[in-house]
């Protein structure tokens, strides 16, 4: 399926860069073609209207530049669609021009091709009083001026031009197409991580249920086997069956909220809150377990701590940490402080238990971690804590961190924004 996505996202970026390129040329070859015909296009202008009858007689300022211009032809044209030029030489040595003449109607300048040549044609009819043109011993009715100009060179430098941007998009579409798959697999990387994390996910998760329901399972068989028996009898079979569904209905609570977190679809109820509230109630809660196992829970409050936060989501965040602090920590102290550092409130809670080993530390919040998993499943863990009090943190753009030495016990840290 990824190599599928590649596929599309490569041909995506390399259409789009081909069609940038192929815009760019464009719009360069459309502006050198605009700038080189405008300048003919004014010069044909010009020229045509320059010519004035005046009592049957050309009037000009300069003739001779007019109608030797080396790459402009003017004629005249009657309303019978006869053509004159004052040099009749010149246009005999024209070949194509008259012929090509015969075929301009008034209007805007346009290109013609004839005889291998390339030709700018532009007309516009007589209007001025006179035009009765008396030349040669003949009289000749001026009804439209056509002027012609030859641009071989100038679209012989626009098909070098579009050569040029011919072998220029040859070459850029191999650049292109490697851009494309670069910038796809670059582009594919988080996909690929979330692909990737989603499958394990998918694979710890049943992993994680296929125990608890095999111990129902074989639990539930064994039971079955002597129907004759008492509950007393079969207590602890049905105790294993009752510890496993209690597990198993904390694991699928803990994956719907983790697959609620991953959709956005777990929206906090941010209120101004009492810290310290939270933390003397998580406290309480912990305070017998604590005393069974033989710890001091203590709490350490510096002040009155307000924060604009979800008040279920702060206890749930407290309970997740205090759980496993209370749990990893055989013998010492626990201790939750709470203290307020400028815009944000910091908690730490401290256990005095064995720590975290270095090469775990980068892990632990990373679903389904567990640094001891046979301890783990025997205290009931399931290694999805640690990840939801990342996400509530991080919901509450917050920050968590985590300080262990083997033998000394360990510190997690969390600063929570004062307005949320």
């Amino acid at each position: 399926m990824l190599q599928k996505i590649l596929r599309k996202l490569a041909t995506l970026n390399s259409l789009v860069f081909l069609l940038i390129f192929a815009v760019f040329g464009a719009i360069v070859y459309g502006y050198v073609a605009y700038r080189l015909f405008d300048e003919v296009d004014h010069s044909l202008r010009a020229k045509a209207e320059e010519f004035l009858i005046v009592d049957g007689k050309l009037a000009i300022v300069k003739p001779d530049a007019v109608l030797f211009d080396p790459r402009i032809f003017i004629l005249l044209r009657d309303a019978n669609g006869a053509l004159l030029s004052l040099y009749p030489s010149r246009l005999d040595q024209g070949g194509s021009i008259k012929e090509l003449a015969s075929q301009v109607s008034p209007g805007p300048p346009a290109m013609k091709r004839i005889h291998g040549h390339d030709y700018r044609v532009y007309s516009q009819p007589y209007r001025k009083p006179d035009t009765v043109l008396q030349e040669f011993g003949d009289s000749f009715t001026v009804q439209d001026i056509i002027a012609i100009g030859i641009v071989d060179s100038e679209t012989s430098l626009l098909r070098s031009l579009l050569i040029v941007i011919g072998v220029a998009m040859s070459i850029g579409i191999l650049i292109i197409i490697s851009a494309g798959f670069y910038l796809a697999r670059r582009a594919l990387v988080p996909i690929r991580n979330s692909w990737n994390k989603q499958q394990r996910f998918v694979a710890d998760a049943s992993h994680e249920l296929r125990t608890p329901l095999t111990i129902i399972k074989s639990n539930a068989e064994l039971v079955l086997r002597h129907p004759s028996h008492s509950i007393q009898e079969e207590s602890i079979r049905i105790t294993n069956i009752v510890r496993e569904s209690v597990r198993m209905n904390k694991l699928i609570a803990t994956l719907l909220t983790l697959a609620r977190a991953d959709g956005e679809e777990a929206q906090l109820n941010r209120t101004a809150i009492s810290a310290n509230e939270v933390i003397r109630a998580v406290v309480e809660q912990f305070q017998p377990l604590a005393e069974l196992k033989g710890l001091a829970l203590v709490a350490e409050l510096n002040g009155e701590l307000t924060l604009k936060a979800d008040k279920d989501r702060l206890h749930q965040l407290l309970v997740i940490i205090l759980d496993n602090a209370v749990k990893y920590t055989a013998t010492g102290t626990i201790v939750l402080k709470g203290c307020q550092q400028g815009a944000n409130i910091q908690l730490q809670i401290i256990d005095s238990g064995h720590g975290i080993l270095p090469e775990d530390l980068p892990y632990i919040f990373d679903r389904f971690y567990r640094v001891d998993k046979a301890r783990s499943r025997e205290e009931g863990g399931i290694g999805l804590g640690l990840s939801i009090a990342e996400w509530i943190v991080e919901k509450h753009n917050g920050k968590i961190t985590v300080e262990s030495t083997i033998g000394q016990g360990t510190c997690f840290t969390i600063l929570l924004p004062v307005n949320g």
